[in-house]
């Protein structure tokens, strides 16, 4: 989530500074607002003017069989990695702002999903390690909460004081879908696949209940870092995202490149090595196949009869001559988006040194190598471009943001931005390229962007460099149509309100959350 991603990366999302001490951590029983820094009475809490709602015409990717329904799901709103969702979100009239301050430090709830009641599911990041929670969609009170493990990031973190390990990891259970049982499936820092169902007790409590755990660690070495082993002598894979295909299969794929399955009736196994290849993103799945990018090449998959992944198609793509600031890794930042009518293209954007390009390509087994790209558009600055989040993609439509100059929390303190920007890449009805629609100065500098098919809403969360270093945060929306900025409304100030790679999501009820540094916020419209 799209997620931290890259992507997506709501990822990294775990509190960086609640690897800082765990005397800070507080108990989700005692949560609250999260505080406002210093300046919110100085800058404007709402520009702009409400919009109208202005649906935008088109067909919704598939249902996936084994996902909740689209757009509510996972970090990028269904299987396809669309970023698109059928609620209308807020349309700027008065709208209200909340917020739930998870843990004294960090806490950040990137991921979220609704249940069939509409009450949130997420995973959120602190000290002593993930907790997923089941939260009011309204008060955002914590109904139900289950630890995962620590990750080993944090532990390193700590202890060789680089807390690059946390910004960069993307694994432990960020990347989680709800099925279509309503029941949370990720994997977590032990390398274990759980599936995870949530209930109703007789005196009204919610809880989770594990389902299924599936151990992985006969495929993927595992010698991390933990407390009780700080220098492991052996190689640590952690498990990046999971995703299911349109026959059941759970698939997952590795930071080091590795790919594969698991059969939820059997529990059998299998997997195969990408070698010298790592993956950071988290992947989508259709009915042609499952889509994996790497930092070197694009992939579609299927499975073998006995689950084993088997390459349709490889196609490589301009990795550059390093990580740019803004990205996990060397080599895409992107979920791959599928999209298109009949299954036709599928999105990513590469790592080139001067520009970034967005990279469209044609899915199918029977496409020859040399006709398989569509287009090929450099987008944003020179020296200056890159995105670790998702494409968003409706119709033959894309939206593109750039993340270039964002590391971590600490980048945009003191009134500081990122030169920002987004950018909407249409292909030509007849498949003969793409052409740019519209470019936009938004400056949104790590968040999975998302649309709302049913009001035309694009939502962005921006920043804006402040010459009195005030650090402000806002929920911006953009006419999908022109690009246009329609309205900005204020969610706080300060570093906790930095989102650190979490995507915006909209929920049944209209409302935007987005996962920050110290919690989640919610905005809605008043009345």
């Amino acid at each position: 989530m799209t997620t931290p991603t890259r992507r997506a990366r709501a990822l990294a999302l775990i509190a960086v500074s609640s690897a800082i001490a765990l005397a800070f951590a507080t108990p989700a029983a005692l949560a609250d607002d999260i505080p406002l820094a210093p300046g919110h009475r100085l800058v404007a809490p709402y520009e702009g003017a409400p919009a109208p709602a202005r649906p935008v015409p088109g067909d919704a990717p598939d249902q996936h069989p084994y996902l909740a329904p689209n757009g509510r799901s996972g970090m990028h709103a269904d299987g396809a990695g669309s970023g698109t969702h059928p609620f209308s979100g807020p349309l700027g009239r008065d709208p209200q702002v909340t917020s739930e301050k998870i843990a004294a430090v960090g806490g950040e709830c990137a991921t979220a999903t609704f249940d069939a009641g509409g009450r949130l599911v997420s995973v959120c990041g602190t000290f002593s390690g993930f907790l997923l929670k089941l939260l009011d969609p309204r008060t955002l009170d914590t109904l139900a909460e289950y630890k995962l493990p620590q990750r080993s990031s944090t532990v390193e973190a700590i202890t060789r004081l680089d807390f690059e390990k946390i910004f960069k990891d993307t694994s432990g259970g960020a990347y989680f879908y709800l099925d279509n049982r309503d029941r949370v499936v990720l994997a977590d820092s032990r390398q274990h696949v759980l599936r995870i169902a949530h209930r109703q007790k007789t005196d009204g409590a919610w809880e989770f209940v594990v389902e299924n755990d599936w151990d992985l660690t006969p495929l993927v070495p595992h010698d991390c870092v933990s407390w009780t082993n700080l220098f492991p002598s052996g190689v640590c894979d952690p498990i990046t995202s999971v995703m299911p295909d349109h026959d059941g299969r759970v698939w997952w794929v590795t930071r080091l490149g590795r790919v594969g399955t698991v059969d939820p009736a059997t529990g059998t196994l299998r997997s195969i090595r990408l070698d010298g290849e790592e993956i950071q993103n988290s992947f989508s799945v259709a009915r042609d196949g499952v889509s994996i990018v790497s930092d070197h090449a694009l992939y579609s998959f299927r499975a073998d009869p006995d689950g084993t992944p088997r390459v349709q198609w490889r196609q490589s793509y301009d990795r550059g001559t390093g990580t740019k600031p803004g990205s996990v890794n060397q080599g895409s930042g992107t979920t791959p988006d599928l999209f298109g009518t009949g299954d036709a293209y599928v999105a990513i954007t590469d790592n080139a040194d001067d520009r970034m390009n967005v990279l469209v390509y044609r899915r199918g087994t029977d496409v020859p190598d040399a006709e398989r790209l569509v287009c090929k558009v450099p987008v944003f600055g020179s020296g200056a471009s890159t995105t670790d989040n998702s494409l968003i993609s409706w119709g033959n439509s894309l939206v593109v943001e750039n993340n270039y100059g964002y590391e971590n929390p600490t980048t945009l303190t003191f009134g500081r931005s990122v030169v920002g920007g987004a950018a909407r890449i249409d292909v030509r009805p007849d498949g003969s390229g793409c052409d740019t629609v519209w470019e936009s100065d938004v400056r949104s500098p790590s968040t999975v962007p998302k649309l709302s098919t049913a009001n035309g809403l694009l939502y962005f969360y921006e920043k804006q460099p402040n010459r009195l270093g005030i650090d402000a945060w806002y929920l911006t929306a953009v006419d999908f149509r022109t690009g246009k900025r329609a309205w900005s409304r204020l969610t706080g100030t300060g570093p906790a309100y930095d989102n650190n790679w979490a995507p915006i999501t909209i929920g049944p009820d209209g409302t935007a959350y987005v996962g920050v540094f110290n919690g989640i916020v919610a905005v809605r419209d008043g009345g």
